[in-house]
């Protein structure tokens, strides 16, 4: 399967052309990230798009609310990247105002492991 590899957040390269991703392992990132901080109705064309995982930050922190944000996570990249990555494990930590999503996974193309972590929320500085 071929993909466009587009730059995130989205903008023109030197030459004025759609921005590419520099690797496909930065690529992945970035839809990963998409997919995680995107809620689901957020697409018009695409209302199961995401995860909702941003509206963690307003939630009461809870181990029951953790494992069912981390299976969610877990099953959005399986429906959303299925082609692209197989999900090993999901970690979510949240502490005062700021989330903190692990992701660690296997790239299909190389079969090469990755773990990415995304931040959200925090204080703004």
């Amino acid at each position: 399967m071929s993909t466009m590899n587009l730059a995130f957040p989205y903008g023109f390269d030197s030459t004025g052309r759609t921005a590419q991703s520099p690797s496909v392992a930065q690529h992945v990132a970035d839809m990963i990230e998409l997919i995680l901080f995107t809620s689901p109705g957020e697409r018009v064309n695409r209302p199961t798009f995401g995860s909702g995982t941003a509206q963690l930050v307003f939630a009461p922190n809870s181990d029951v609310l953790a494992a069912a944000q981390q299976q969610a996570i877990q099953s959005g990249l399986q429906q959303w990247l299925s082609d692209l990555i197989r999900v090993q494990s999901v970690t979510v930590v949240t502490q005062d105002s700021t989330l903190l999503v692990t992701v660690v996974y296997i790239l299909v193309s190389n079969q090469q492991q990755q773990s990415q972590q995304f931040v959200y929320g925090g204080p703004t500085q």
